[in-house]
């Protein structure tokens, strides 16, 4: 490019010379030919159908998704807790491990409103969805096929076994060692653990000790313990102090979900025990409707560790030991207490833990999305009318039990995850039906659209959206309390 260059003369020089004698004519080359003598980075090649199937993801997903993986990746990695960077950009987007490369995303600017943010930037203006919300007409898996070769999502699951895989290792690696690292297993599990090692990690994170030959004699004593209670309180039940207590517990029970599994004569007799002993031994709250949901995850993964249920919903305890049921009992009992020390408030009188959470997510959400904040107000909708149950009930209503138990891991490894992270979570969900909710004008439509919002079909892909948001969210404002305060 520096090279000096040559004057007009002696370009025009050189133009001007032309052939005196004849030359004889050159065979053209095809394009086949020319194609086979050219090694070209692009070639067709094994990684076509990958790049192709890639290539059909709609922008906006890809944005998404690059989101998601940064955060859960950048979250097992990092060594201490994050801080916000001075300046108008986030610098560091977590991201999951083990995942592969994903196409480069847009700036991660912390705007005043994502209703900005969709005017700002170009990658996110392409669709008018929240940036969690994956377009409406993208395929779970892509399908794109080149000159009859194999599947795409052939190929993206079998990646995705090899992952999973690895992930099993290093958790069994973690768990075989005769002191497990908690800390290391709570970044491991924050973004999801393996069905096989679940239950033996929620136990380790709700009231197991780290050192391995330690226990065998905790789980013994704890349900020792957990069955000296039943046998002082729960004949109690029909004393007359606590004849309300237990019969609201037998009420509320056949109303939980799944059904299949909470109508079983054994898991039923099993959570009226839990929840009247729990109750007792709590006076300051006692029981309140929405403290039975809390019950489900824990007894559904503990007993999938002896049966095997394609899915979770369809879990049938008939073929179950009695002895095995009164372990998953006793350690459901004691994982749940775990979960309810952190959050007793939202149960005591008045509920004040849940009218307080209430608060700080409508002051969350008029700052991160100030269109939907108004519009909401404009249309008389109360945050309480919707986000009671949401706090109430830790989401468990408004996603399937499945989607429940893979938030769970996640808030289980988050410290004060079941308070602190929930509320930003609970925000990332409301956005993430920003568009949904702008499109209604009628206060009636608005509440019963936000009531019973269509997640039937959420997996964990949507979870993983969901709390990479909340993520980021929690990233920014977390240690600036002041950004959500008016």
């Amino acid at each position: 490019l520096w090279e000096p260059q040559p004057d007009a003369g002696s370009l025009l020089k050189s133009t001007a010379k032309m052939p005196t004698t004849p030359v004889k004519a050159k065979r053209v080359s095809t394009f086949q030919e020319f194609e086979s003598n050219t090694s070209d980075a692009w070639d067709a090649g094994e990684d076509d159908d990958e790049l192709l199937a890639m290539a059909a993801e709609s922008l906006n997903s890809e944005v998404v998704m690059e989101t998601a993986n940064r955060v859960l990746r950048n979250h097992s990695q990092r060594q201490g807790r994050p801080t916000l960077q001075e300046g108008p950009g986030l610098q560091q987007k977590p991201r999951p491990e083990a995942e592969p490369p994903s196409p480069p995303s847009g700036d991660l600017r912390l705007v005043k409103s994502v209703s900005e943010s969709h005017t700002s930037c170009p990658a996110e203006s392409a669709s008018d969805a929240a940036p969690l919300q994956r377009s409406q007409s993208l395929p779970h898996a892509a399908t794109v096929t080149l000159g009859g070769t194999s599947d795409p999502s052939t190929l993206s699951s079998s990646a995705l076994s090899e992952r999973e895989a690895s992930r099993l290792d290093k958790f069994k690696q973690l768990l075989a060692g005769p002191n497990t690292d908690l800390e290391e297993l709570r970044k491991l599990s924050w973004s999801g653990i393996p069905k096989p090692v679940r239950p033996m990690t929620w136990k380790l994170l709700g009231y197991l000790p780290a050192n391995v030959d330690r226990r065998p004699a905790t789980l013994q004593r704890k349900q020792k313990e957990y069955f000296a209670f039943i046998e002082h309180y729960y004949d109690s039940r029909n004393d007359e102090v606590h004849q309300d207590t237990y019969r609201q517990i037998h009420i509320d029970i056949p109303r939980m979900s799944p059904e299949a599994l909470i109508l079983q004569p054994k898991v039923t007799e099993i959570f009226e025990r839990i929840l009247f002993i729990w109750a007792i031994r709590h006076p300051a709250s006692g029981y309140v409707q929405g403290i039975n949901d809390l019950v489900t995850p824990f007894f559904v993964v503990f007993i999938c560790e002896y049966i095997e249920a394609e899915e979770v919903d369809t879990v049938d305890v008939s073929g179950v030991p009695a002895e095995v049921l009164r372990n998953i009992e006793a350690d459901t009992y004691w994982c749940m207490s775990k979960l309810l020390d952190g959050i007793q408030d939202n149960y005591t009188f008045a509920q004040p833990g849940i009218q307080m959470k209430v608060k700080m997510l409508e002051e969350l959400v008029s700052r991160i999305d100030e269109q939907v904040h108004r519009h909401l107000d404009q249309h008389e909708v109360r945050y309480l009318q919707f986000a009671f149950r949401w706090m109430n009930n830790l989401l468990m209503r408004e996603v399937p039990l499945r989607c429940t138990i893979r938030l769970w891991d996640t808030y289980q490894s988050e410290p004060e995850g079941f308070s602190h992270f929930h509320l930003y979570v609970c925000a990332a969900f409301l956005v993430r039906w920003r568009k949904e909710i702008l499109e209604e004008k009628d206060f009636q439509e608005l509440l019963l659209f936000l009531q019973n919002l269509p997640t039937a079909q959420w997996d964990d892909e949507d979870i993983s959206l969901l709390l990479a948001e909340a993520y980021r969210l929690k990233f920014a404002f977390a240690d600036a309390p002041n950004h959500y305060k008016k």
